[in-house]
């Protein structure tokens, strides 16, 4: 285990030992306690001590697609590693197609003795569907992407022995593209035949890991927060308690995320020279 990470058991053991008698959530049970503090690890790791994993993942050729982790979140980053050990990421592309089909129907009933039967409410659904990634027809593609629209053009740049329409059309490169389909919990990529693997760096819910940790900057933050959640439902804690408690853990959040995303003075240099390199003059 990393030494800058403590387990989640070790914070649960450490605040059930400095727990008094006469605190205010001293009968709260270890079942209750895990449960809050597993929320905690979430809700902290999605805006201050994020868990950054780095996979490589194989592509399904046949529908271009990447599987998502079990504990995805959120993608940072996605592309292929070149033979110097960088990534070069894949450009977003909202426009990639994902659709389906729905293959059969069946008419949706409910059993008599379920309490929400509602006979009025059953409709026919779809049961089954399937990728339908095809091309619809009459639609212009990337072949001849101004079909249909000529008379609105001005034919005005010269490309080879070629006469061209929308000069600046489509501008970047990328070595591939990419969308998010979160419907069916993977990526949808348009790159050449011949990737067969990705890498892809993706904020990971440690929620959901065999031995949560949460980084020693957030350590107190989760014992706040524990706290703060344990007070906020009981009518015995009055409501001066239940302020102090919220403003404590923001207040221990706050720190923690400025110890995390420290900004050093070299860093800030080292951004600011990156505009004033010399180039040959020609």
């Amino acid at each position: 285990m990393a030494r800058n990470y403590v387990t989640l058991r070790q914070v649960l053991d450490d605040y059930k030992i400095t727990m008094d008698g006469d605190d205010f959530v001293s009968t709260a049970s270890d079942a209750a306690l895990r449960n809050i503090a597993m929320r905690g690890i979430r809700e902290i790791g999605f805006d201050t001590g994020k868990k950054v994993r780095s996979l490589k993942l194989p592509v399904t050729t046949s529908n271009d697609t990447v599987a998502l982790p079990d504990d995805f979140v959120d993608l940072i980053k996605i592309g292929g590693v070149g033979s110097d050990g960088l990534v070069y990421v894949f450009g977003h592309n909202k426009n990639i197609n994902y659709s389906q089909k729905e293959v059969t129907d069946a008419a949706t009933t409910d059993a008599q003795d379920d309490p929400l039967y509602r006979d009025v409410d059953a409709i026919n659904k779809p049961v089954n569907r399937e990728d339908s990634k095809s091309k619809t027809s009459g639609v212009a593609d990337e072949a001849n992407p101004t079909n249909g629209f000529d008379s609105y053009l001005f034919r005005n740049y010269l490309y080879g022995s070629n006469l061209r329409t929308l000069y600046g059309v489509g501008g970047g490169h990328m070595n591939g593209e990419y969308r998010l389909n979160l419907d069916q919990n993977r990526i949808e990529l348009k790159v050449n035949s011949s990737v067969n693997e990705v890498v892809i760096e993706y904020i990971a819910d440690e929620a959901r890991s065999t031995d949560p940790m949460v980084h020693v900057y957030c350590e107190e933050a989760l014992r706040c927060y524990i706290y703060y959640k344990l007070c906020e439902r009981k009518t015995s804690v009055h409501a001066g308690e239940k302020a102090r408690a919220r403003t404590e853990y923001y207040n221990e959040l706050r720190k923690a995320k400025a110890r995390l995303n420290n900004f050093t003075k070299e860093e800030a240099l080292k951004t600011i020279r990156k505009n004033f390199k010399q180039a040959p003059k020609y």
